[in-house]
């Protein structure tokens, strides 16, 4: 009886010792993970997409961004700001980008991407999507692990992790290379339509919006500003406008839908 209680001990005592080693190595970002792009280029277009990097409007408030990106299959790979530094850009929406490349990644398919712009209407009240927005839900512990200084560099501590996450409004679009669906993209920093005007254009400059289909036929998975007053969207798939030009600037790029009639 004692040796066998020796033994029980002795297993206990060394699982202990080597958990330490186990939970860092989770901690890691794992060898040879596949991206669609890499921190420095992302970095690098992410600036030339908004104003204040001396890229182009956007509409809304023309903040410094976030963006981040994620594998197909859901883990963070790439995270980069488009500031000189951390706090130039809101440091909550470090978090949303993530969630919302989740998002995108999570609800589109190799022959029809979902923009997170597409999934608002549906996900309210009465909607075929309603409670979508709380399924999937982030891991705190994997969003805010590590140390502030290395957040959007290439070493944030949200790479190699599944961050989870479901955002249903704009700033998440799905990346599609020639052979489909690679993963997905998010950004956040503006209101939501400018979030989406930004992340379009990073898409398109990354090479990756060789979109197949989507649930606006010929402008695939642009933004649809279609809800009318009275709260309702015609396509089911509809974003509300917000208060900047965003939804013109949509227009001008072919990220967007304006009116009743789904392109």
């Amino acid at each position: 009886m004692e040796k066998r209680s020796v033994m029980v001990l002795t297993a206990i005592f060394t699982a202990a010792l080597l958990m330490p080693a186990v939970l860092n190595a989770q901690d890691q970002p794992q060898p040879g993970m596949s991206c669609p792009v890499d921190h420095d280029k992302l970095a690098d277009i992410l600036k030339k997409s908004v104003k204040p990097g001396g890229g182009p409007s956007n509409g809304g408030l023309d903040n410094n961004e976030w963006a981040a990106v994620v594998n197909r299959q859901g883990i963070v790979c790439a995270v980069a700001y488009s500031g000189g530094k951390v706090d130039d850009q809101w440091l909550g929406s470090r978090a949303i980008a993530a969630e919302k490349a989740n998002t995108a990644n999570a609800f589109s398919l190799k022959d029809k991407a979902m923009a997170t712009a597409n999934l608002y209407a549906g996900a309210q009240p009465g909607g075929f999507l309603f409670g979508a927005a709380l399924g999937n839900p982030p891991f705190p512990e994997a969003l805010y692990a590590g140390s502030p200084d290395s957040f959007g560099t290439a070493s944030d501590p949200m790479m190699g992790k599944p961050i989870g996450g479901t955002i249903v409004f704009g700033g998440g679009l799905a990346l599609y290379d020639g052979n489909g669906i690679t993963g997905a993209l998010g950004v956040s920093g503006d209101s939501s339509c400018a979030d989406h005007n930004v992340a379009w254009r990073v898409r398109h400059q990354l090479g990756l919006d060789r979109v197949p289909a989507g649930v606006s036929p010929n402008m695939k998975d642009a933004i649809i500003y279609d809800i009318g007053p009275d709260g309702k969207s015609p396509s089911g798939f509809g974003h509300p406008k917000c208060n900047g030009k965003e939804d013109q600037i949509a227009v001008d790029l072919g990220a967007g839908v304006s009116g009743n009639v789904v392109r």
